[in-house]
């Protein structure tokens, strides 16, 4: 049988091209946002890339001023160390260049007790000892505190008690009990004493 040819009026070939142009309109958003999504993607991968190279920048800074900062403490401690034990060496030497000095007259202290003398031989030998103490005292600037018949200072006497003496001022240092001493000026213990009170000049 001979085919027959199916005519296409008017409205219904309008209406096939309405079709198209909707299913075109319809494909065309989802390829461009397809597109815009793959966009998207390739963007958060190299903003991805950079904060994870800025990231290993500052492990690695970190790293360096963690290191810097043990260096720091480990220098510390030994400089701490080493300016300990230079202290030490030089209160050593201090202590024995005192104490090289006190071996003569501790000497002489153990000779006079291993002497067999008078009482008078054994008072004159201790006096020449104390004498030789004195003199390395005064070599290492050590002096006495003057105290009878000095006006009392509390800033280098110690008052013990007050006695009535009319042969000396008032407040003035009548006996002394245990000598002071200083080094240069600088006070190493005062000195013990008795202050006098007259009775003339109180009730003057």
């Amino acid at each position: 049988m001979p085919e027959q040819e199916t005519e296409i009026t008017a409205p219904e070939a309008t209406e096939a091209a309405a079709q198209e142009n909707a299913t075109a309109s319809e494909t065309q958003p989802e390829t461009e946002a397809a597109a815009a999504e793959g966009e998207a993607g390739t963007v958060s991968r190299a903003e991805h890339d950079k904060l994870k190279a800025e990231l290993e920048l500052l492990k690695a800074e970190r790293d360096q001023l963690v290191d810097r900062v043990a260096r720091l403490q480990a220098e510390f401690e030994n400089a701490r160390k080493r300016a300990e034990r230079e202290r030490q060496e030089f209160r050593d030497y201090a202590t024995g260049s005192v104490v090289e000095q006190f071996l003569p007259v501790l000497d002489n202290f153990e000779l006079a007790l291993k002497a067999t003398g008078s009482a008078e031989q054994l008072r004159t030998g201790v006096e020449l000892i104390v004498k030789q103490m004195e003199e390395v005292l005064r070599q290492m600037q050590v002096h006495p505190i003057p105290a009878v018949g000095e006006e009392f200072d509390p800033r280098h006497h110690e008052a013990l008690g007050s006695v009535e003496r009319e042969d000396l001022p008032d407040q003035h240092v009548a006996e002394e009990i245990r000598r002071g001493y200083r080094l240069r000026e600088k006070l190493l213990r005062p000195a013990l004493v008795r202050v006098a009170t007259n009775p003339k000049q109180t009730s003057e």
